[in-house]
């Protein structure tokens, strides 16, 4: 349908459904939309307005035409949905019934067209009858079955007809139900009034709906099975107490002869039929578009598949095509047209149907009629061929019918020879190929048309050879290698050189980092840089020219480290040792000489080569055992392979493995102690690394006995990270001597102690405090306190500590400076101008401080002037400069101003103090100079001024000059300095 140009073709129409009939009548008629007010067409659609049902109830087809032909679309059947009322209105007859008797009431549809659905009304709206096992409504018939009566259902019966399409619903007149009074019906067996045909066709993928009901008294029950005795599928559905059996998309499979059997106690009855697969066509064969010269035979062929069998038709340009013909033939889904001429061309459709749908295949028939023509194929304006190769000349004109051919080689025709045969298809071929052979040669194509011609040249080259090959190489990775790859040619010829690495085209632009092909024309070698280990296999230099082509190859080795071994797996460890195995790596070229274990723990940076035995793991070794281990650890294992080119990459790491645990093997370190309060003996230690505990309930054991007795004091801690532990007795003498160690245990038992260390027991406090304290304001930030060294005293004095604070009110500590040695005064810095403080001295040693002294105070002075001095005013006369400043003026809260410092801070810093407001430096002409004036008081260092910044000067361009603070008159009187003064 989608042929070159064809316009589209479809319908937009209402409830479009397949049309079974076979073909169209002499009835039908073209619809033309420019007379027809309600048709009209858009593109190939054909829509419909004001739907007429008697007008456009029928089958349509479209036909799509183009300058190639015409076909003919599938086949719509458009058809209207209605539902008149029921003929008669009049009250129907009265059913008379007796008790426990079955019953049907008859709906009887009117006139209709669509699908029905049936209900029944029982008495009045909206009171529906219940379908049980005792009552069923036929959706095939719309009839009511009453399997056994009782007085319940005594009343008027009306069927409600509704059509699903339309939507239209109609009531019949009311049938009265009325029991008759000559007595009860007694029990009978089950009769089958409602069942299916003893044949149903289903078509495949529809859904199949069985009814099955029978009257009796007892109410019959209804079951149901498949005489071949298969069960059914889960897709199978019973419905109205299994009155109803569904199939939804039925296949193949599910035909077969069904039974619906009714039974009660009085008896059984049985109804059955067979239900028979039937399916729409399909394509197993269908004809493609064809291109044929006039005079020949065209042979068509579809087959479908369908049950029933389908049966064929045929169509040319939309038109049935009848059989026989003379020249064409239809059999089945064959078609044969004998000697075709021009007028056979156009559209064919082939169409295949049964009861349950049609399909249509179509292809394009083209019968040509042209001279020879070489358009499309002419020789090549040169044919090189190397000497000793066959050569072959293919004459391929387009002609229809196909053209005869003849070879001409200058102005000479062509005949058999012995190196020389002409082949049916008009190619010339020329065994064993000389240089007699090369000239110019022509094919003549001729046919009842017309004749053309075309003309090659022949040159005959001399063979290639490769005059250098690759050959069989090693390398050890990382290094540069070149595969030579030359050639000896014929000048005439083209020549290109390409290179395969493991059967695959090298490509240098995306491969440029490692290969390069360097040489001429006549050379390929094949440059590879940083060989790495996936660059080892083989190598193939391919040489292509105008006539032949041409190979040969080398393999590369490359050698590297040894790859990863594999599979570490601890097959035995103790709490000291692992036996490992492992499973080797490649050995990347070159054999593998030898293996090093590495572990790693929780406590480890990163992995350590361990001990091992044997000491050194050959290559040939797949095992060993690490040795050296510590208990109750946690290890990962890798193993590293080496070759004679280096070590390889570890391999992946073993499972986590414990060591078993054992005594402690390894003492506390650092013993010793001391201090602490009076009374007590602090003994300290460095704690046992978790690594080295070798086992849970760890812990220390410390033992302790005055220096000269015999016997041990211990003592134990349960906690692993403790590092010190305190033993008090009121008995213990003041800084006595003690022999102290300490040792650990676990679980398993007690580990080794440390070296014997010797310890003092607390020392007492000072017991005076120091006299004669004496204080001294330095300036506003700082307060010099003097005191009397105490006498000997029964406690050690180790040195002393000064107290401070603000408010005697709040003698909490502002401040505390502690100095060691026998020293008796200090500086106290850091403080605040103007300000009252009361300090204390103490003596102190290991125990701590003793007594302080009475406190006494002292005032902080006032700070210094918060200005620098200004207008500072400067001569220079060869290297003496002359500096003269303002005086700065104190205000009532600063200290007053005792001089000025006159400070150089580049190089030394050096200071002249002056009482003055002027002064005068030397300097020296090969040093840099920034000079800064402040003002000094009792309270300190006033605010320094701007700096004055002097360069190197040049002692042989040194001038008288002078200059303000300004910047811009400085600059000025320094333009003969070399250097800037700024």
């Amino acid at each position: 349908f989608d042929r070159h140009e064809a316009h589209e073709c479809f319908f937009l129409l209402t409830n479009l459904l397949s049309e079974k009939s076979s073909a169209l009548n002499c009835d039908s008629s073209i619809i033309d939309p420019g007379n027809d007010y309600r048709r009209h067409m858009s593109g190939g659609s054909l829509i419909i307005s004001d739907l007429d049902k008697d007008q456009d109830t029928g089958v349509y087809q479209c036909t799509a035409v183009n300058t190639w032909g015409a076909v003919l679309s599938r086949r719509a059947s458009l058809r209207f949905a209605y539902l008149d009322n029921f003929k008669s209105q009049a009250d129907r007859s009265a059913v008379h019934v007796r008790e426990g008797q079955g019953v049907v009431l008859l709906c009887g549809p009117p006139v209709n067209s669509g699908e029905l659905t049936y209900a029944w009304i029982f008495n009045e709206y909206p009171r529906f009858v219940q379908q049980d096992s005792r009552r069923f409504i036929s959706q095939e018939t719309g009839n009511l079955y009453v399997a056994k009566v009782e007085r319940s259902d005594v009343g008027n019966y009306t069927c409600v007809v509704n059509n699903t399409v339309t939507g239209d619903k109609v009531l019949s007149s009311p049938t009265p139900l009325v029991l008759r009074t000559d007595g009860v019906m007694g029990e009978y067996e089950p009769k089958i009034e409602v069942h299916f045909p003893e044949s149903v066709p289903a078509a495949k993928e529809s859904a199949v709906r069985l009814e099955c009901f029978a009257l009796g008294n007892p109410v019959p029950e209804i079951s149901w099975r498949r005489t071949s005795g298969v069960p059914f599928p889960s897709k199978v559905k019973m419905k109205n107490s299994n009155a109803v059996l569904e199939i939804p998309n039925f296949q193949q499979e599910d035909a077969g002869t069904y039974e619906c059997v009714a039974e009660n106690w009085r008896g059984k009855n049985a109804a059955r039929g067979r239900l028979s697969f039937h399916a729409k066509p399909h394509w197993l064969l269908t004809m493609v578009d064809t291109a044929l010269s006039v005079e020949a035979n065209l042979f068509w062929e579809c087959k479908a598949n369908g049950k029933p069998k389908p049966s064929y038709s045929w169509l040319k340009n939309g038109l049935f095509l009848l059989s026989p013909q003379g020249r064409i033939q239809i059999e089945n889904g064959a078609l044969s047209i004998a000697a075709l001429n021009l007028s056979d061309s156009g559209m064919y459709q082939c169409v295949a149907e049964n009861k349950h749908g049609f399909i249509y295949s179509s292809a394009q028939l083209m019968v040509l009629a042209s001279p020879p023509s070489f358009s499309k194929s002419p020789l090549k304006a040169l044919l090189k061929a190397r000497t000793g190769s066959e050569v072959t000349l293919e004459c391929k004109p387009e002609a229809w019918p196909p053209a005869i051919s003849l070879w001409k080689k200058g102005n000479e025709i062509l005949q058999r020879a012995e190196r020389m045969t002409l082949l049916p298809n008009g190619t010339l071929r020329i065994a064993n190929a000389t240089r007699q052979d090369a000239g110019s040669y022509t094919c003549v194509a001729k046919n009842q048309f017309g004749t053309a011609s075309t003309t090659g040249k022949l040159l005959i080259t001399e063979p290639t050879r490769i005059t250098m090959r690759p050959t069989n190489t090693e390398i050890i990775v990382g290094e540069s290698a070149v595969l030579p790859c030359q050639i000896a040619s014929d000048p005439a010829l083209d020549v290109s050189f390409s290179w395969a690495f493991n059967g695959q085209l090298i490509d240098f632009q995306r491969d440029g980092n490692h290969f390069e092909r360097v040489g001429g024309s006549v050379s390929g070698d094949l440059m590879i840089r940083n060989i790495q280990l996936s660059h080892g296999g083989k190598y193939v230099c391919l040489i292509d020219t105008d006539v032949e082509s041409l190979s040969t190859s080398a393999i590369l080795v490359v050698k590297g480290p040894p790859g990863p071994p594999d599979k570490v797996t601890v097959e035995e460890i103790t709490d000291s040792t692992a036996q490992l195995s492992w499973t080797p790596g490649r050995d990347n070229g070159s054999p593998i000489t030898g293996y090093i274990i590495q572990a790693r723990t929780p406590f480890t940076v990163g992995w350590q080569a361990v001990d091992t035995v044997p000491e050194v793991i050959n290559g040939n070794l797949l095992t060993a055992t690490v040795v050296g281990l510590n208990a109750w650890v946690e290890y990962e294992f890798r193993v590293v392979a080496r070759n004679t080119v280096g070590l390889g990459e570890p391999s992946p790491a073993s499972t986590k493995t414990r060591t078993e645990d054992s005594i402690p093997d390894t003492a506390p370190t650092d013993v010793g102690g001391g201090g602490g309060t009076k009374s007590e003996l602090v003994i300290t230690w460095e704690p046992v690394p978790e690594e080295l505990q070798n086992g849970d309930g760890f812990g220390y054991i410390i033992a302790f006995r005055p220096l000269g007795l015999v016997t041990w004091t211990r003592a134990a801690i349960s906690t692993p990270g403790i590092g010190r532990y305190v033993f008090r007795n009121d008995t213990i003498p003041a800084f006595s001597p003690f022999e102290v160690k300490v040792g650990a245990y676990n679980n398993r038992g007690e580990g080794p102690f440390s070296s014997i260390a010797t310890v003092y027991s607390a020392e007492e406090v000072p017991s005076v405090a120091p006299k004669r304290v004496r204080t001294r304001s330095v300036s506003a930030v700082q307060i010099e306190v003097i005191w009397e060294a105490l006498p000997a005293l029964p406690e050690r004095v180790l040195g002393y500590e000064v107290v401070y604070w603000e408010d005697d009110t709040k003698p909490d500590t502002v401040g505390k400076v502690r100095i060691s040695g026998n020293y008796t005064v200090v500086n106290i810095t850091g403080l605040k101008a103007s300000t009252v403080y009361y300090l204390s001295v103490a003596a102190f040693n290991t125990a701590g401080p003793g007594p302080q002294s009475v406190p006494i105070n002292s005032t902080t002075k006032e700070p210094p002037p918060d200005r620098a001095p200004h207008n500072i005013q400067w001569t220079m006369i060869g290297s003496t400069l002359s500096l003269h400043w303002d005086p700065v003026i104190a205000m009532e809260t600063e200290s007053k101003v005792t001089g000025y410092l006159v400070s150089n801070h580049y190089n030394d810093v050096t200071a002249l103090f002056t009482n003055k407001t002027a002064v005068e430096l030397t300097l020296n002409a090969n040093s840099n100079y920034l000079i800064q004036v402040k003002a000094m008081s009792e309270g300190g260092e006033g605010v320094g001024s701007e700096p004055i910044h002097i360069h190197k000067l040049n002692t042989a361009a040194l001038n008288s000059f002078s200059s303000s603070s300004s910047h811009q008159s400085m600059c000025q009187a320094l333009h003969a300095v070399n250097s800037s003064i700024l």
